[in-house]
């Protein structure tokens, strides 16, 4: 459409839906009508796609993080100015979309990946479609009630879902043991740069199967009618159900069962649609399972080509042929192990599938050293593995600990099954889209076309001793922090002056991750600056951002001990002239967007070996950000990529890790060092109040007690950590500091995950 038709299509919408001219129209109901005009604009373009002959992709993940869908798509689609400026002109700013809820389908990582990769997809025009769950109140909305993290509801659909169309007409019904629940499916777009390439995200919603229960209604049966809906809906209602009961666990599996089924009935019925044999489907789809969460897949696979009349044998080779599996942790809470008394009683068929993969193991590997099911219970890593064609980490490092050390026994025998594809983001949403300002000056200095060609930042490089592109780097820098300093005073009401050194930690919560140990370092800071130790201290503010799983008690402890470490340091005149702390509130895709421009230091600082890559640290280092980090997941590309002398590396590596674990003994290291003591002890000195919780207890405990104190090396690494710190804040601000950023800029085109899905493509899917 040109402007006059989108100007007439947007006003016809406002008219028809809501009654309302763009004058007078609230914000939501002018970004429902903007955003339709697009899907009608579009939608030519989505059908043809759709009809492609090409073997597709699915990309079956129990996480699709997309964010805030708008401005995206109308980037994408080369009209984002246009409409900006159009709407400008009739008075409306169209950054007040903002104010529109993330859809908040993932967790972190694990689903902006797979968002990053979709968007990817379309836009080096493969045919590749997401399969997920429509969680009707995705992960949670994070509050902070006297510095304790609390969990509410996170409403994404309160503004509608102008971006998703329902498709009642393509509706499966999924089984369990006790009870059938349909699948409805709704279907996004997910649009490539320039718009010539529409795939699409197909979420499950989980409804009653049936028409109204009119007959128990008239009888007033009403709690009867209340309790069959809910226990279909519920399947679809929040990701990651708490499994630590055993409703919560029966819950978990029936969602990943209910996607993988409704997915995979999906994929079969449109093969045959198009009239091809069953025992050909291998040649027209492959199928990539995201972590362990869509394992079920491959056992509903085999179950339902056995019923197109395949034999078990049959049935199990294709779906070698079409199943791909991506590991994304070492973790062994994350490779997922279920009891199979649970998946008898709910799943009795894909029991005997998964029984009949056992006994085939069995015979195949008599010894007993590789198997599926053990102690009754079923090791889903080990089916994707072994029922699977590829099996890939997701960073260099990552994928060598796979080999040598999580799946050696499988390497062993399948060397040829794994490879390794390092992880990628976005440029258009991570650079382009949330840093115009430096977008444009690249656009500048190398000319257009970077944003589908990430590896032209290359040709930056050069621009590093430039004094008048560094400084034009700085400037950029600090016009983001008042941006994002503003937004925070606004949010949080904590001021964080942009002169300050931006020293940001924004990431999933987790123990391995160490946030604790940054905490730790907070306070050295803290005690040496009132104590007039630190008088040449350049002023940095801490910014977190993160969110913990509602049950996983010393996490939400990390994050009760940072907020009380920040309302002590902010309201200390004597201090926060040189240090202030945030912890931002419900920390999401469109937090970050405005953080990762906005910092000077990313902390990526897990103990080595245990990220399998990390995104963010690629995000940050492609607004020109330095990693302050261990050489650990895609930290040691990123330092291949731009050189370790423009990065700033502590701690102990993957190998030095497992000599120190031999003899580890934390209280050592705390009774010789008087000064982290003194922190330490801030845990449950009185120094912090947890408010008779007993968090601040546990965290310290975790340092110290049973076979894993101190798993993850906190005090170990604690004083090369702050000793590197400290030389980083040293450097600050200097010409060479600078250069640094200009480098990494420029060195961030391997990790495009444009270049992640051509991998897939050519190495996994055969495409």
């Amino acid at each position: 459409m040109n402007k006059e038709e989108w100007m007439n299509t947007v006003e016809t919408l406002l008219k028809a839906n809501d009654g309302a001219s763009l004058e007078t129209a609230t914000v939501p109901e002018v970004y429902r009508a903007v955003s339709r005009a697009a899907m009608a604009d579009i939608y030519d373009t989505w059908e043809s796609c759709k009809k492609s002959s090409k073997k597709r992709v699915g990309y079956l993940s129990a996480e699709f993080l997309v964010g805030r869908a708008v401005f995206s798509n109308l980037y994408n689609l080369g009209i984002l100015g246009e409409v900006r400026d159009w709407m400008k002109e009739r008075g409306f700013d169209i950054s007040s979309f903002e104010e529109i809820e993330d859809a908040a389908l993932g967790n972190g990582g694990l689903g902006r990946l797979a968002a990053c990769y979709l968007e990817s997809g379309a836009t080096v025009s493969i045919p590749l479609d997401g399969y997920g769950i429509r969680y009707r109140y995705g992960l949670f909305r994070q509050e902070f009630e006297n510095g304790f993290q609390r969990e509410a509801a996170d409403d994404w659909q309160r503004c509608g879902d102008p971006w998703s169309y329902r498709r009642e007409d393509e509706s499966v019904l999924v089984e369990f043991s006790d009870f059938a629940v349909r699948a409805v499916p709704y279907d996004m777009p997910v649009i490539g740069y320039g718009g010539k390439t529409i795939n699409t995200l197909r979420l499950w919603q989980s409804e009653q199967p049936g028409s109204f229960d009119f007959a128990a209604f008239d009888s007033m049966q009403i709690d009867k009618i209340a309790k069959d809906n809910v226990r279909c809906e519920s399947i679809s209602y929040a990701l990651y159900p708490n499994d630590s009961t055993e409703k919560g666990r029966i819950l978990r599996l029936r969602q990943e069962y209910f996607f993988a089924s409704a997915s995979v009935q999906d994929l079969i019925r449109k093969h045959k649609q198009k009239g091809l044999p069953i025992e050909k489907i291998n040649e027209h789809i492959s199928l990539q399972l995201n972590d362990t969460h869509p394992v079920f897949a491959i056992p509903e696979f085999i179950r339902l080509v056995m019923k197109e009349g395949l034999k078990f044998e049959k049935a199990f080779l294709l779906a070698r042929s079409v199943f791909n599996f991506t590991n994304h942790t070492i973790l062994g809470e994350a490779l997922e192990r279920l009891d199979m008394k649970r998946v008898r009683k709910l799943l009795p068929e894909i029991a005997r599938i998964l029984t009949k993969m056992q006994a085939r193991i069995e015979k195949e590997f008599p010894s007993g050293k590789l198997f599926l099911i053990k102690d009754e219970t079923v090791h889903m890593a080990n089916v994707a593995i072994y029922a699977g064609n590829k099996v890939n980490g997701v960073a260099a490092l990552h994928t060598e600990i796979l080999k040598e050390s999580t799946f050696r026994d499988w390497y062993e025998v399948y060397p040829e099954k794994f490879l390794n594809v390092t992880n990628g983001v976005t440029p258009r949403r991570w650079l382009a889209l949330c840093n115009p300002e430096l977008s444009a000056l690249i656009t500048e200095k190398i000319g257009d076309g970077w944003q589908a060609d990430l590896e032209r930042l290359k040709e930056l490089e050069k621009y590093a001793d430039d004094p008048e592109v560094r400084h034009a780097f700085a400037e950029i820098k600090y016009l983001k922090k008042q941006q994002l300093s503003e937004y925070v005073l606004k949010r949080e009401g904590v001021e964080l002056p942009p002169e300050f050194i931006f020293d940001v930690q924004a990431k999933r919560l987790h123990e391995y991750k160490r946030q604790l140990m940054n905490a730790f370092s907070i306070l050295y800071y803290y005690f040496r600056i009132k104590e007039g130790k630190e008088p040449n201290f350049k002023p940095t503010a801490f910014i977190f951002g993160a969110k913990a799983a509602p049950a996983y008690w010393n996490a939400k402890g990390v994050i009760k001990f940072i907020n009380a470490i920040a309302d002590k340091v902010n309201n200390d005149p004597e201090v926060n002239d040189k240090l202030r702390v945030v912890f931002v509130t419900d920390y999401n895709v469109s937090y970050a967007e405005k953080i990762m421009p906005a910092a000077d230091i990313s902390e990526q600082i897990s103990m080595a070996g245990m990220e399998a890559s990390g995104t963010g640290n690629m995000k940050f280092m492609l607004n020109g950000t330095v990693t302050l980090g261990t050489m650990d997941g895609a930290n040691v590309e990123i330092c291949e990529e731009a050189g370790r002398e423009n990065e700033y590396i502590f701690g102990a590596t993957v190998e030095e890790v497992k000599e120190i674990k031999k003899n580890y003994n934390p209280r050592e290291i705390y009774n010789s060092d008087p000064e982290l003591k003194r922190i330490v002890d801030t845990l449950d000195d009185g120094t912090f109040d947890d408010q008779g919780s007993g968090m601040f207890r546990s965290v310290k405990e975790s340092l110290f007690g049973g076979w894993s104190a101190d798993h993850y090396l906190v005090l170990k690494d604690f004083r090369d950590y702050v000793r590197v710190k400290s030389e980083l804040n040293r450097d600050y601000g200097s010409e060479e500091f600078f250069a640094k950023c200009v480098r990494n800029t420029a060195n961030g085109g391997k990790f495009s995950s444009d270049r992640s899905i051509l991998d897939y493509a050519k190495n996994v899917w055969n495409l």
